[in-house]
């Protein structure tokens, strides 16, 4: 029994995933093959991710290989209730609703877990940390999972260090063709078009501050600088920092960049990346925004703390007025901006870590005797998908001739 918002606005869920799937050729190509081999049959898989129509589309996909699917959503601003509605009128099992409670949003993980799965497709690890506390017991039919989140496969390796990793899993945000594509220009375009849209200001000639130089970081510094703005890099990581540095970037930490940025963009992964002593040197009008997967990474309290007034600006926008009268504007309540206050990543990209996931999902479920520990993703699985999409773009590459094979794996000249 689905627990949703609205059931009544399934149609216009429906167009929204309609649309998308007009973009994801690979998704398309892996569901009929499902549809025709059923890989999954007979299995139930929960899924929490955020939930928007490209996901959606993702969990239609495994229910085409035979699966019985059960969603929820993996942050409470994310989740769309149109689309939650339209999978349940197309027969998957949803509990989920936009801006839940955390009470109410541990609550719906709780109840997509109760159907004990047998694979589990988690974004950010809250599956994962409740299948290993409060309900351990819905994972004794578990064969894994996949994880596609930077955070949620630290966690992971954090288990897996200490050994009380339970089950399998795969990290499919180790992939290549996950975070070179998805992560960089993902993250990047969606990011900076959510900024734009609810702002309605520009990025040309402005400071954008950007924390962390991973893959995300990388795609959000790169589109940055492409719309015109002045780009500094804030990292505690030397290699990162120096490669930042060679890619024409300013480097400096945050305590020197929080005076001179006009936009700060963290996408760490961390906690406290701005805290008071940040607040208390920006200038009045910046904007924050956070692209990392928890809401941890702007110090949310510290700026609470800090603020004479706390009022609504606009429709996803909340300005934190200082005692000397600047005035700090904190985006989506610090959560994935280009989710919570956009519509995430492009449908051509994620369809490459769709494809991924679904995948590998059909991976786990046909391996016997995994170990329980962090897997990457094979590598003729990220390579097929690497394929699909070149396909896709009609673009065609050279092959090794069996010479060369034997050049590049030989030791003689």
């Amino acid at each position: 029994m689905s627990n949703i918002y609205d059931p009544s606005l399934a149609p216009l869920g429906e167009d929204k995933i309609r649309w998308v799937a007009s973009y994801m050729p690979l998704l398309n190509a892996i569901g009929k093959d499902f549809e025709e081999r059923r890989p999954l049959a007979g299995l139930r898989v929960a899924m929490s991710i955020h939930l928007e129509a490209k996901t959606a589309y993702l969990a239609l996909t495994l229910a085409k290989a035979g699966a019985e699917v059960s969603v929820t959503g993996s942050n409470p601003l994310s989740t769309r209730d149109d689309i939650a509605a339209a999978l349940v009128a197309r027969g998957i099992t949803v509990f989920a609703h936009h801006g839940a409670s955390e009470a109410q949003y541990k609550q719906d993980l709780q109840h997509t877990l109760a159907c004990r799965p047998q694979l589990i497709l988690d974004d950010g690890g809250d599956f994962v940390g409740l299948l290993h506390g409060a309900c351990a017991d819905l994972a004794a039919e578990l064969r894994g999972g996949c994880e596609e989140t930077t955070t949620g496969v630290i966690r992971l390796r954090a288990r897996e260090r200490d050994g009380s990793l339970a089950f399998p899993m795969i990290s499919v945000n180790d992939a290549a063709c996950k975070h070179l594509f998805d992560n960089r220009y993902g993250t990047g375009q969606s990011t900076l078009t959510a900024i734009m849209a609810v702002t309605n200001l520009t990025i040309a000639s402005r400071s954008v501050v950007v924390a962390g130089y991973g893959w995300c970081g990388k795609g959000v510094a790169m589109r940055a600088r492409g719309l015109g703005a002045r780009v500094i890099i804030t990292e505690t990581d030397a290699v990162k920092a120096l490669e930042a540095c060679m890619d024409g970037f300013e480097v400096m930490t945050m305590a020197e960049a929080a005076a001179q940025g006009d936009i700060f963009i963290t996408v760490t992964g961390c906690i406290d990346v701005i805290t008071a002593e940040h607040f208390k040197r920006m200038k009045d009008g910046v904007l924050l925004a956070n692209a990392g997967h928890f809401d941890c990474e702007i110090n949310k309290h510290d700026l609470e703390a800090l603020a004479a007034e706390i009022l609504p600006r606009k429709p996803h926008i909340t300005g934190y007025r200082m005692a000397d009268g600047r005035m700090l504007n904190l985006l989506a309540e610090g959560r994935l901006v280009n989710l919570a206050a956009g519509m995430g990543h492009p449908a051509e990209i994620m369809d490459m870590s769709f494809a991924l996931q679904a995948k590998s999902l059909e991976y786990l479920a046909t391996a016997d005797n995994l170990d329980k520990r962090l897997y990457a993703v094979p590598p003729e699985i990220d390579r097929s998908v690497a394929e699909m999409k070149l396909s896709a773009l009609r673009i065609a590459i050279d092959r090794l001739t069996p010479r060369q094979e034997e050049y590049l794996h030989g030791y003689s000249g």
